[in-house]
């Protein structure tokens, strides 16, 4: 069919339906409302009567007529139908009028090769849903993937019957499709327009009418997610490819996007395939974000702590299809390498943060877990990769956020066979050397607010000057003792005017005032404990007493105070019972700033919230780290005699 007769049939179509519109809108609708808004009920029904089997044709036809044309919207008539005629009427009129423009489509686009402009604006929609099917073209998968379609909004059903034409299926099948699959559209859209007979009859208040439109919606896109999740996603469950990952990345696009500039180096990704190992430094809650930027061309899994991923029912369900892999932090994990093996076999990358915890002071943490013959038996390309400009935007001690330039780099790719040329030790060397980075050094980005040192004594809990314990306080742009009055002045490019010049020097200051203190160590303080299971589950409260020593970290439960069970698990059984853990178990404490510090104890997630003065949590963080530092230097030293 020539270019110039598909025109014709498409202004003809169109002059067509706009003329039916304009009769039936004229002629029927407009009094029939004028009619039932002065409450003059019988007036409306001699009115229908009059215009009889007219009237069914109208409604029909202009049905009819929107889909071959595609771009006149179905729901008016659907919704007018519902205003002019009993339900059950204009369920089977609006239903009929589809058929009969399905099968018009049918024979145009088999006999005719028609093709409709209007429709192939709309393929790349239809397109990008089918996706998900895999390129099937089986007359079952046909069926579904129209059934789907005619559930979900804004897509005309004229786009779908195209679509259904184009393919393989026999009439038969696909004008049952239609019947069937256009009824929860037209259901929902009659019974809107039922309520708002309804309203127009004053029968009903309007709140309801509106609670009747949203909950009718309502159902319809319940009814979308579980076709969706039942038919046609149900094989991405539980991997970066499932619905739930898109739609929580997409939020964090529409929230996070504006509020950094984002800069790209991939350039030496370009030729590596996935699966991969990625590794990043951590900076910032929001690295996940970020580190996801890297490579565009497939959603990598990400290895994230146990806590937040399970810590209740609904994010656990989430995570799960997600597929994001949980890791209990600074503890051997076999379900952690389980899942990254998983997700490897699976032909994804996946997203590693060595450090296990946000960085404190700006820089890299040490890698206190290396994990080079682990990523050497994998047998994938090893990523190393920065975050830049993530820490001054929103560290772990600041509550506010500053819009920033985020840099991301890849830093160096690490084929299969280079891997397996180093000795563990290199390799462990080489990744923390590259993954290291000083955001004080590294900025040259002007923070002209006046609040940049709010919350720093959070981690800054000593003053470097007269050696007093959490006497600083971080008031607009300066860090101030309490106790002999020193004032430290952060300038707009997030460093100290004198000395020292940055906030990881200071961090330094102080672990040097920490350190002739570490042999004859005795840290000691009561806490209250909230004890999670070996699934993340809360299963108990307790009191007690936490100490640090050169030997190790220790917690023993207060027993005259009880404990309290959040669980069926037996209080005298499970409770009361505290534990040791030398330095060579403890690689880290990690910790959230004047809150809290855990640990891991036989499985069990052991949460500390110092009952007085809890900006101490710092603190015990980093005379853990003191403390591991240097029982690491003394195997070293003890390994090279």
């Amino acid at each position: 069919m020539s270019r110039r007769a598909e025109k014709i049939i498409i202004l003809v179509s169109a002059l067509a339906a706009v003329l039916l519109f304009a009769f039936f809108l004229k002629d029927i609708l407009v009094p029939f409302v004028k009619l039932e808004m002065k409450h003059d009920v019988d007036g409306a029904r001699e009115l229908l009567r009059s215009k009889g089997v007219l009237g069914f044709f109208a409604v029909a036809l202009v049905e009819a007529l929107q889909m071959v044309v595609v771009f006149i919207p179905a729901e008016f008539i659907q919704i007018s139908s519902g205003l002019s005629y009993p339900f059950y009427i204009a369920l089977i009129l609006c239903d009929i009028g589809v058929c009969l423009g399905a099968t018009i489509i049918f024979v145009l686009v088999r006999a005719f090769r028609f093709r409709n402009e209007a429709y192939e604006r709309r393929k790349k929609a239809i397109d990008m849903i089918a996706e998900a099917e895999q390129g099937k073209e089986s007359h079952k998968s046909t069926v579904l993937f129209m059934l789907l379609l005619f559930i979900m909004p804004l897509i005309p059903f004229g786009a779908i019957c195209y679509y259904g034409s184009s393919t393989r299926i026999k009439y038969h099948k696909y004008i049952a499709t239609v019947a069937g699959g256009v009824v929860p559209s037209i259901v929902t859209s009659n019974l809107m327009g039922t309520a708002a007979k309804a309203f127009i009859r004053n029968a009903m208040p309007l709140w309801l009418l509106i609670l009747i439109i949203v909950l009718l919606a309502g159902l319809l896109f319940a009814a979308l997610a579980f076709f969706i999740n039942k038919f046609f996603l149900k094989q991405h469950d539980g991997t970066p490819d499932s619905p739930v990952y898109a739609l929580l990345f997409r939020l964090a696009d529409i929230a996070w996007k504006r509020s950094s500039k984002l800069h790209v180096d991939n350039a030496k990704l370009n030729d590596v395939a996935a699966p991969y190992i990625m590794l990043v430094n951590h900076q910032s809650f929001r690295d996940f974000y970020y580190s996801k930027q890297f490579d565009t061309r497939q959603n990598p899994a990400y290895v994230a702590n146990e806590y937040y991923l399970y810590h209740n029912g609904f994010l656990r369900r989430l995570s799960k299809k997600m597929g994001l892999i949980p890791k209990k932090l600074f503890t051997v994990d076999i379900v952690t390498v389980a899942g990254v093996f998983r997700m490897l076999k699976k032909g994804y990358p996946v997203i590693i943060f060595p450090e296990g915890r946000l960085s404190v002071d700006g820089t890299t943490n040490p890698i206190v877990e290396p994990g080079a013959a682990f990523y050497k038996k994998l047998g994938v390309p090893l990523v190393l990769s920065s975050i830049r400009g993530a820490y001054f935007a929103k560290p772990k001690w600041r509550k506010k956020f500053f819009r920033s330039d985020i840099y991301l780099t890849v830093e160096r790719v690490i084929r299969e066979d280079e891997l397996a040329a180093f000795d563990d030790a290199e390799l462990n060397d080489l990744i923390s050397r590259q993954l290291f980075i000083d955001a004080s050094a590294d900025n040259d980005r002007a923070y002209r607010r006046s609040c940049k040192a709010a919350g720093l004594d959070n981690i800054l809990y000593r003053c470097i000057d007269c050696g007093a314990l959490y006497t600083t306080k971080g008031v607009g742009n300066d860090l101030r003792c309490s106790a002999c009055g020193s004032v430290h002045h952060i300038d707009e490019y997030y460093r100290f005017t004198g000395t020292p010049g940055s906030i990881p020097e200071y961090y330094r200051r102080i672990a040097e005032l920490e350190r002739p203190e570490l042999e004859q160590l005795d840290l000691e303080t009561e806490v209250d404990v909230k004890i999670f299971d070996k699934n993340v589950k809360l299963r108990r409260r307790e009191k007690g007493v936490c100490t640090l020593t050169p030997e190790g970290f220790s917690y023993r439960p207060d027993l005259s105070k009880g404990t309290d069970p959040v669980s069926n698990a037996d209080a005298a059984e499970n409770g009361g019972t505290g534990f040791f853990k030398p330095i060579s178990q403890l690689p880290a404490l990690p910790f959230s700033c004047a809150e809290e510090f855990e640990t891991y104890n036989d499985n069990e997630l052991y949460y500390f919230y110092p009952r007085t003065n809890r900006k101490q949590a710092v603190r015990w963080a980093l005379l853990a780290d003191l403390l591991r530092e240097r029982y690491d230097q003394n195997e070293r030293e003890r390994n090279e005699t």
